[in-house]
């Protein structure tokens, strides 16, 4: 019913969908991450990032577990990447089934918010004149 994975290897959107695929969901939603070449007017060239793997994990289940309480979802999944991506490449994909889609909808977003605000996960930003670390959870 849930799936949590943080890996050091490139994502794959189609495992995360094919792991919640089901034959009682009627929407199945998917958020896919990528790294963008710009941010606040900087050309970026680069993310890299970094977690306390144990708690990470541990903190994407609880948050996979709110989402099952909170909404009907019937399967979802959570993979996030370390390490140093390229512009273009994906650090997060999170899919998520519930019978209808509404439901589907407000819990993958309820997650991807979620993850962001509480998962010790730190990326850091590479630019053409410096580099900065921009998020640092507790």
């Amino acid at each position: 019913m849930i799936d949590i994975q943080l890996l050091d290897t490139k994502l794959n959107s189609q495992t995360c969908f094919d792991y919640v695929l089901s034959d009682d969901a009627g929407g199945i939603v998917t958020f896919v991450g990528t790294v963008r070449n710009h941010t606040k007017g900087k050309r970026v060239l680069r993310l890299e990032f970094e977690s306390y793997a144990p708690m990470a994990i541990k903190e994407m289940q609880k948050i996979a577990e709110q989402a099952v309480q909170r909404w009907p979802v019937l399967k979802i999944s959570i993979h996030h990447r370390v390490g140093v991506l390229d512009i273009g490449e994906i650090p997060v994909i999170i899919a998520v089934a519930c019978a209808h889609r509404k439901a589907a909808f407000e819990a993958c977003q309820f997650v991807i918010d979620t993850l962001k605000e509480t998962v010790p996960i730190w990326k850091k930003e590479f630019f053409e004149d410096g580099e900065v670390w921009v998020a640092a959870h507790p």
